[in-house]
């Protein structure tokens, strides 16, 4: 299984581990933990292992056709009642990349690529409590974060039965 996304660098990534593993603390929240802190361009998908070096040179490719751009997180958001999340403000660059994406990933098995896109930084998801929501909803929401990080490069991220690593980080021009 892999998924394509963009990886913040060391400050963001180290403040959502933080938020994280307070979460995991607080009400036993692990499963966002399997994975670094990312946006999702691609979601997971199924591919035989035997594509991935193709897979990697499209990649490759694509990314090298890309000028580096600024995102901007802000503020946190949810999917009630099990995601909470670090909010990816809209930016037409990160749009165009996910399109541009999704058509030059056409001969692999990647997904549709739907409309109702919304960037983010998972925090918690799917083992976080519904009763838990609004006291971990609460502690987020009133929490204050702006920052804007440079998007240099994407990466390809591979499951391993247990967690998500990054295989390749392909360069932006």
């Amino acid at each position: 299984m892999y998924y394509v996304a963009l990886i913040p660098p060391p400050p963001v990534s180290g403040d959502v581990l933080k938020w994280k593993k307070w979460m995991e603390d607080r009400f036993g929240c692990v499963v966002a933990q399997r994975s670094p802190a990312h946006v999702t361009l691609i979601p997971p998908f199924w591919m035989k292992e035997d594509l991935e070096p193709a897979l990697l040179e499209s990649l490759s490719r694509f990314a090298s056709a890309r000028d580096p751009f600024p995102l901007r997180l802000n503020r946190f958001g949810h999917f009630r009642p099990r995601v909470i999340y670090l909010n990816v403000e809209p930016a037409p660059e990160l749009s165009s990349l996910r399109t541009d994406l999704f058509t030059a990933l056409f001969n692999f098995p990647v997904p549709h690529i739907g409309n109702d896109f919304t960037p983010h930084v998972t925090i918690a998801t799917r083992d976080l409590r519904k009763k838990d929501f609004s006291e971990a909803w609460d502690r987020f929401n009133n929490m204050n974060y702006d920052k804007v990080w440079l998007c240099c490069d994407i990466s390809l991220l591979r499951h391993n039965k247990k967690k998500w690593d990054v295989i390749a980080t392909p360069q932006f021009r």
